[in-house]
């Protein structure tokens, strides 16, 4: 079905969900204009679902018990689309409704989604790094299969490349955002154990001098790098706008991942954010598969000489 044959309703929720992605700054593309607009558009409402989903587990002055119950309202929207018996207002949902069957998309991965989102809720610490991979699992590979999936024919090994790319991806987030998530949320993903195996206190987190932290902090970006390192190549076994999107996303968190490493240790808490000149190299050079692997390879040996 194409937008011209879909009902004025319908087209109202699309475009809903396609002005939420573009109004929010995102350092990786979000439903890009290489893409066809089929895609642009289905990636659109899938960002709409995460990120409003997101905001109910973080924005505003809710209480806990309220945000669970928003979430769980999200948690019966999915249930009724799974049963075609979605007759809700909200655009997202009557817009992701039809994403879904037209993709023939799993709703586990939105459950996922949800999961990862009511754990945000009532878990501000974790102890170890594998439980921090198992929130990642939830929180950000959703998206990736569901980008593949989209797509339509996928391999295992482009799924679990896909998997290593996203976690790196969500770490980047993690290691940029640490004072916002600590002073806004109480929320501290640097896995407890290595924490205080490095004789800190959640307190160094926020200090203005981070040099106190810059070992632990440097230790946590190795592993992001090599797990962008061992999925990059996702972006080669991917054709067409899809493959030139992806690629696009993947150089984009090499860049990001670069800029991490390279800042001082008295500064590693600053943001780092790539300019729209660099935006636009990035999407230049993804255009080709040959050109998007030599600056990953070189991105990547200049990460190794940083440290």
């Amino acid at each position: 079905m194409t937008m011209q044959t879909k009902s004025p309703k319908l087209i109202a929720a699309y475009q809903f969900c396609q002005q939420l992605a573009q109004s929010h700054y995102e350092n990786f593309p979000v439903a890009s204009i290489v893409l066809p607009k089929r895609l642009r558009l289905a990636i659109s409402v899938i960002y709409a679902f995460a990120r409003t989903a997101d905001d109910v587990a973080d924005e505003g002055n809710l209480s806990n018990q309220h945000r669970l119950q928003q979430l769980d309202d999200y948690s019966e929207s999915l249930l009724a689309i799974s049963q075609y018996n979605y007759h809700g207002t909200d655009p997202i949902f009557i817009a992701l409704a039809d994403v879904i069957h037209n993709f023939s998309l799993p709703l586990k991965l939105f459950e996922d989604l949800l999961s990862a989102f009511k754990q945000d809720v009532i878990k501000n610490r974790y102890q170890n790094f594998n439980t921090v991979l198992d929130y990642c699992s939830r929180s950000a590979n959703p998206i990736g299969r569901l980008l593949l999936y989209l797509e339509g024919n996928t391999t295992p090994l482009q799924l679990q490349q896909s998997d290593t790319i996203c976690t790196a991806l969500q770490l980047i987030n993690f290691y940029q955002d640490i004072e916002q998530d600590y002073t806004e949320q109480d929320r501290i993903y640097i896995p407890q154990e290595e924490l205080f195996s490095f004789g800190l206190s959640e307190t160094d987190l926020i200090k203005l001098d981070s040099k106190k932290i810059a070992p632990l902090l440097r230790s946590l970006y190795q592993r992001s790098h090599q797990m962008l390192a061992s999925g990059y190549t996702l972006g080669i076994s991917l054709s067409g706008r899809i493959g030139w999107e992806v690629r696009a996303i993947i150089l984009s968190a090499i860049h990001t991942q670069v800029l991490l490493q390279q800042q001082n240790d008295d500064y590693l808490l600053t943001r780092p954010r790539l300019s729209k000149i660099t935006l636009l190299k990035i999407m230049a050079i993804s255009l080709a598969k040959p050109y998007y692997q030599q600056a990953c390879l070189k991105l990547f040996k200049r990460l190794d000489n940083i440290n």
